[in-house]
């Protein structure tokens, strides 16, 4: 009986200690120094670059995912495909963090923006699975559409502009948001460009805690969070366009 007893309190006395060590870590990592702001002003680089990153990769895409679709009359690829497939397999076969480093040290090594550097990389990186991606939705949408608007008199670029493309945004948007929190995730290397993100702010305070736990961790929740409340939304958004294609 009492072993037990003692083995309880020792128990106790340890999850006290425990406590104690979480708290004082979590107040070197996010209240001394008023450390969080680090942290809020990353998380606001995160999103900025995600944001502009995610419309310059959706304009990016679309344009690239029309220009592979394209043919001549006599059925064979054009150009503008030959060279939207060269840039699609240059971007998916290099990694991102190599196309960030060459756009900051090469293309536009006397730019001092990071910020705008981030984008541009970003954004022509999204921008080759977004043409993927759409030329799927496109495909996706029944030929049948296309031959009842070229024989209601329209061209060949107002039938994909007014009758394919606004059927096919149904198809892309649910990927297209996967596409964005893919991106979200990927900012987390824009750190070689000197830029404090919510991942560089984390390894900041790590330097001057000298404790890695809480920062890491800290960041990974608020990662976490972002990317859950991204992910909630998307599936509501799949249930509403699939309660429509049932209508």
């Amino acid at each position: 009986m009492y072993a037990i007893l003692f083995y309880k309190e020792k128990g106790t006395e340890l999850m006290q200690a425990w406590f104690e060590k979480i708290s004082k870590m979590f107040h070197m990592a996010f209240v001394e120094g008023d450390r969080w702001k680090l942290y809020l002003d990353g998380l606001g680089v995160t999103l900025q670059i995600a944001f502009f990153a995610a419309i310059l990769g959706l304009a990016i895409g679309t344009v690239v995912a029309l220009m592979k679709l394209s043919v001549k009359r006599n059925g064979k690829k054009t150009i503008w495909a030959h060279i939207a497939n060269l840039y699609i397999d240059i971007i998916r076969g290099t990694p991102s963090v190599l196309q960030l480093l060459i756009m900051w040290f090469i293309i536009m090594k006397n730019c001092t923006n990071g910020t705008l550097v981030a984008v541009l990389s970003f954004g022509i990186n999204s921008g080759a699975y977004v043409a993927e991606i759409v030329r799927a939705g496109i495909l996706a949408v029944d030929k049948g559409q296309t031959e009842a608007g070229r024989s209601l008199g329209l061209s060949k670029a107002q039938t994909m502009m007014y009758i394919v493309i606004p059927q096919a945004i149904k198809n892309v948007l649910p990927p297209i948001g996967n596409e964005f929190i893919v991106l979200l995730k990927e900012t987390a290397i824009v750190g070689y460009v000197s830029l404090t993100d919510l991942t560089r702010a984390a390894n900041q305070i790590t330097s001057r805690t000298y404790e890695a736990f809480m920062p890491l961790i800290g960041a990974a929740v608020i990662y976490f969070s972002i990317i859950k409340v991204l992910t909630v939304l998307l599936e509501k958004l799949e249930r509403r366009l699939r309660k429509s294609d049932n209508r």
